[in-house]
């Protein structure tokens, strides 16, 4: 830090929005997690930093990182034994120290019924004997609402094989198989203690939210969704205690009102808002340090083919079909696109199915054009040669907000070129067209070819299953990020592999190895990498505003002092 952080003062955000849940067992949104981690914590976190130790997670609630030599880590990988740091507190009255117990309460209330874990495969695919107890407990209530008391009837009365409390400070979990990444999972806000106050609510109710626990250096006291939130000092909080929080401002408010960018602007210019809210609002003159730039890109957009559509006789499950289209996409003209909205990212061409940032990136290009610019005439002698020299039609599926309106008509011209009519189906905003697109029955109706979708994943830098596995492994359920129905065997033997590698360096050619295959089969055509960082506009009196690369690069509430404070 290069100045003294200052304590006090109210640090007050507004805009638009709110937050899609405030219970960590299904709070998903990096939007929302914002806040959740000021008020829970994890075993594991990531510090706030500009360099690449913002990926790495690190002691929070545990008190080390468990080492085979120092007898945390069983020598095969498949034992866990977590040492909970002491003086962690829960701000009950009185206030009560955290606990092992209180960890598997959390893992439990992730598999509920009513509101579970959006990322729940994570867990239920690593720790043995969770995907049994996610399964009964869904089938326990198929059909039927249930009471809070029954839900807690049920956790209370059922175990998950691979985890228990040897007392009240060690936590001991036994996996499947070994999971290279695993701190990461304990890292992810759904991996939340849960205190046995949270038996008498519903998971997510209002009830819940109205008497959430605090364990960070803030606790919830006021959220009505789309209206208003605020939040206040934990005062059973302590510096000494969590290494990667701190608690310099006195309280959080959050005016939520449907504004616009130029009147949050002005809010903010005149210092009655100090960080916008729901969406950010841009400051030119905010520099972003050139470090956070190589935290992780995501691809935003890549081609996906429907490899389900009975569409042109199924045209698009035709190899020498979806090269053409690899070669036939101008790439580089879509740049413009992101840039024209000048939210502050940096935007490239891309030609790997792994960006940079992410575990198994190495730069090369498959199918290379001049200059990304596209190849039409190298597209209709592939199309030629699979049978299509008179041309074919494609269906593209786009949804309205931008810039994927332009995009998907950027491409489809490209593709018009190359000798594939494109017939636009629009899908509606993100939401629907999410819904759409994760649908298997309307693959399988043909009711899209080609889309261009986008992917981010929940964490950067050691990732490969929160990158490559949701959308290269063999997974055609209805949620699916592996839209089309992409399917290799050589693949799926592949990720299985790297994910309990313990090796990093044989992880991390086996998880390139699914990218060259990949590519190799176009099930996808990288089009762009966006780094996402935002210079955020903030107040004049706001100091240390970091952004956070495993929260969507959102500015860390709990690093932020103000100067003045008010």
């Amino acid at each position: 830090m290069d100045e003294k952080p200052r304590y006090g003062g109210v640090l007050r955000y507004y805009g638009p929005g709110g937050m899609d849940h405030v219970d960590p067992a299904c709070a998903y949104y990096a939007f929302s997690h914002q806040i959740t981690r000021l008020f829970t914590r994890q075993l594991f976190s990531y510090r706030t930093t500009l360099d690449e130790s913002a990926l790495v997670p690190v002691p929070d609630v545990a008190a080390e990182v468990p080492t085979v030599a120092g007898g945390g880590l069983s020598p095969d990988g498949r034992r866990y034994r977590i040492r909970l740091r002491p003086g962690v507190l829960w701000d009950t009255d009185p206030p009560r120290p955290v606990t092992a117990a209180d960890f598997v309460r959390g893992f439990k209330r992730m598999c509920n019924p009513v509101a579970g874990a959006g990322a729940i495969t994570y867990y239920t695919s690593t720790i043995r004997g969770m995907a049994e107890f996610a399964e009964g407990y869904r089938r326990a209530f198929a059909g039927r609402s249930a009471t809070a008391a029954e839900l807690a009837a049920y956790q209370n009365g059922h175990e998950i094989s691979g985890l228990r409390a040897e007392g009240d400070g060690v936590l001991v979990i036994d996996l499947v198989r070994p999971a290279n990444d695993m701190l990461n999972l304990l890292a992810m806000m759904f991996a939340s203690p849960a205190p046995v106050e949270y038996d008498a609510y519903v998971p997510d109710s209002p009830e819940l939210v109205r008497d959430l626990r605090s364990v960070g250096p803030y606790r919830l006291t006021g959220y009505a969704a789309g209206d208003f939130l605020t939040m206040e000092r934990n005062p059973v909080w302590r510096q000494e205690t969590d290494p990667v929080r701190h608690q310099y401002v006195e309280r959080i408010e959050v005016r939520m009102a449907r504004a616009g960018d130029d009147e949050v602007r002005r809010e903010i210019a005149a210092g009655a808002a100090d960080l916008s809210w729901g969406a950010p609002v841009i400051s030119p003159d905010r520099r972003v340090l050139d470090a956070d730039r190589h935290l992780g890109y995501a691809l935003n957009p890549y081609l996906v083919f429907n490899l389900r559509s009975p569409n042109e006789r199924g045209a698009v499950r035709d190899l020498a079909v979806r090269r053409a289209v690899a070669y036939a996409v101008d790439k580089a003209a879509m740049v413009r696109f992101l840039d024209e909205m000048n939210v502050g990212t940096v935007t490239v061409t891309a030609h790997t199915a792994i960006p940079y940032g992410n575990v198994g990136h190495r730069e090369y290009d498959r199918y290379p054009t001049p200059g990304d610019r596209g190849d039409p005439r190298r597209a209709r002698e592939l199309l030629a040669a699979a049978g299509y020299a008179d041309g074919l039609t494609l269906k593209a599926l786009y949804r309205e907000d931008a810039p994927h309106d332009s995009i998907a008509k950027s491409y489809a011209a490209d593709l018009t070129a190359a000798g594939i009519t494109v017939e636009l189906v629009f899908a509606g905003s993100a939401d629907e067209y999410y819904r759409l697109l994760q649908n298997p029955a309307m693959a399988e109706a043909g009711a899209w070819d080609v889309t261009a979708a986008a992917w981010t994943p929940d964490w950067f830098g050691n990732n490969g299953r929160a990158y490559v596995q949701p959308m290269f492994q063999s997974n055609f359920a209805a949620g699916t990020a592996n839209y089309g129905d992409y399917r290799n065997p050589v693949v799926d033997r592949l990720i299985a592999r790297a994910l309990s590698e313990p090796d990093p360096a044989r992880a991390e050619e086996l998880w390139h190895r699914v990218d060259r295959q990949v590519l190799e089969d176009v099930a996808i055509v990288p089009i762009l990498a966006c780094e996402p960082t935002i210079p955020h506009m903030t107040s004049a009196r706001v100091r240390n505003a970091m952004p956070m690369p495993q929260i969507d690069r959102w500015l860390d509430a709990a690093s932020i002092w103000l100067d003045p404070p008010d």
